[in-house]
């Protein structure tokens, strides 16, 4: 006979108020003070959930910044996750732009100023060949979702080394808050492989290694030690790669996708949510994905990303992959993508086309004639007053999609694309803007972000017990989430569903990719008669636990 589990992991007293997960601060009853030893160690007055978060929110509404409330609810996180996660589900168009973009940005360029408990592992390549053990030092022992970076472009801002920690923190939370992954199955690692960035190394409250990055073989090798060590600690995990620069980004997916349950979310998760927006949009334009041509302004990991999705979708709808290639363009900082260049990596190969060589951005979209623009580029700004007045010449309904982030890192705000295009583009931005007046229309601009993608996949794929994650799984993942978008949202301008029903927009995002995990095969649980059902009762809900549960 199986021995139930203790009532709060066994914890007591002291120990159990600083257990994160179990505790619950001023909410445990009379039995269990007396009961757990906790009589003096809280104030006597007692408040249920829903009193406890508005207290929280009122601490945060006098919070000055939005960096201060980041602060305060990461100081929440490590004292009592139930209450945090209840306060972020409370309303997560809230307070989203708080734990994730655009504020983690700032949050991670003074990570080291404002770390007050570590998280995570962090795992430096002066440990190489101890990685397995340093993993069995984590406190949990099925971990199922491991987000790691090594910090070298995080967001648009770059090398940050060991400061990236609060990527995979606040990505790993965002699973928790929009899809119900539950909490203790997930670990944020950060590999410390030295930094570039000089301010960094001269900085005396850094971190992380003082060295600049190892790259080559020694990086290629301690990467495969992570993994394998991955594999034997925590051999359910799914590892999501997040944040590496491009001459990384690529070659991980490809080396360990076909090996591992892994994905990379600037990659992937980028590329169906900007794939799921332009199927939305496409309900407002009229247009069919084959007809449509994209221009991406950047080149990077992101733009091969979207391309590749894109390419996959139209060969699904008929046409042939090289028909399919033809549909997207991309421009870099070198200016246009096309086959006389020699610096282009072999990611970006299959999208250059035969083209002279071409340096104005405006002027490519007067010849080209894209439907669609997307900026991947982290240059603000980028997309200025000509190329959105290009784009309106040349469509009646031009898409417009700037989804660099952070904020400033913006190619243009939701204003400009609308304004420059009298009200008649179709906007979505990588961060958060404010609603847009244009005459006597109101339009609200989508936000196309990740978290539309990543937390369901996360959800899919812990229902299923998947073994691995494919692109297809990402196509379909677009194709559920445009279809959450009702003809209320497209009228108000919208192309994803509003951030206020994330919750149920991922559970209905992830009971698509579940079916299709199922039917290909690549679930590693007996298949269950009602997905759906399935899917609601693995999601996590922030509760206590008490005496008799």
């Amino acid at each position: 006979m199986t021995t139930p589990p203790e009532p709060f992991g066994g914890r007591r007293g002291r120990q159990l108020l600083r257990d994160p997960r179990w505790n619950k601060s001023t909410a445990y009853t009379e039995e269990e003070r007396e009961a757990l030893g906790l009589v003096g160690l809280v104030p006597e007055g007692r408040e249920d959930e829903d009193l406890q978060v508005t207290r929280v929110v009122r601490q945060l509404a006098i919070a000055p910044t939005a960096l201060g409330k980041y602060i305060l609810l990461s100081a929440l996180q490590d004292r009592n996750e139930t209450l945090f996660y209840r306060v972020l589900m409370s309303d997560p168009a809230q307070y989203m732009p708080i734990v994730y973009t655009p504020t983690v940005g700032e949050a991670c360029e003074h990570y080291d100023q404002i770390m007050r408990r570590p998280r995570g592992l962090y795992l430096g390549i002066n440990r190489a060949g101890r990685l397995g053990e340093i993993l069995r030092n984590w406190h949990e022992d099925d971990v199922r979702f491991i987000v790691v970076t090594d910090g070298s472009r995080i967001l648009g801002l770059g090398d940050l080394g060991a400061n990236g920690m609060g990527i995979p923190i606040g990505k790993l939370a965002l699973y928790t808050a929009c899809a119900g992954v539950p909490p203790h199955l997930s670990l944020p690692v950060l590999l410390d492989v030295g930094t570039d960035n000089e301010g960094l190394l001269g900085d005396p409250l850094y971190l992380g290694l003082r060295q600049p990055r190892i790259t080559g073989a020694a990086y290629d090798e301690f990467l495969d030690e992570f993994v394998t060590a991955v594999e034997d600690v925590f051999p359910h995990a799914c590892i999501q790669f997040e944040d590496f620069a491009l001459p990384h980004a690529a070659p991980l997916l490809d080396r360990y996708r076909d090996r591992v349950c892994c994905f990379n979310d600037d990659i992937q998760g980028t590329a169906a949510v900007a794939l799921g927006g332009i199927l939305a949009a496409l309900r407002i334009t009229g247009g069919v994905l084959t007809d449509q041509k994209v221009l991406f302004l950047g080149g990077g990991s992101a733009a091969i990303g979207i391309a590749g999705l894109l390419t996959r979708a139209m060969v699904q709808h008929g046409l042939s992959e090289a028909e399919a290639r033809q549909r997207s363009w991309l421009f870099d900082v070198d200016g246009l993508v096309q086959s006389e260049r020699g610096d282009l990596t072999a990611y970006q190969a299959p999208f250059a086309h035969d083209h002279p060589p071409a340096h104005d951005f405006a002027a490519l979209i007067d010849e080209l004639r894209p439907t669609a623009i997307i900026g991947v580029s982290t240059v603000g700004k980028a997309f200025d007053r000509r190329v959105i007045e290009a784009m309106g010449r040349v469509n009646e309904r031009p898409i417009i999609f700037p989804l660099s982030n952070p904020t400033s890192h913006a190619e243009c705000t939701a204003e400009e694309a609308y304004t420059w295009t009298d009200g008649r583009a179709v906007v979505a931005t990588g961060s958060p803007f404010a609603a847009v007046t244009i005459g006597d229309r109101t339009l609200v601009p989508g936000q196309g972000n990740n978290v539309y993608i990543f937390p369901a996949m996360g959800l899919a794929i812990y229902a299923t017990a998947a073994t691995r994650v494919s692109d297809e799984m990402f196509v379909e993942a677009a194709r559920a989430l445009a279809d959450q978008v009702t003809d209320a949202h497209l009228a108000a301008g919208l192309v994803y569903p509003p951030q206020s029903s994330i919750v149920a927009t991922s559970k209905a995002v992830a009971t698509r990719i579940a079916r299709f995990i199922v039917e290909h095969g690549l679930a590693g649980l007996p298949p269950e008669d009602d997905i759906a059902a399935h899917i609601e009762a693995r999601a996590y809900t922030p509760e206590y636990s008490s005496l008799n549960r």
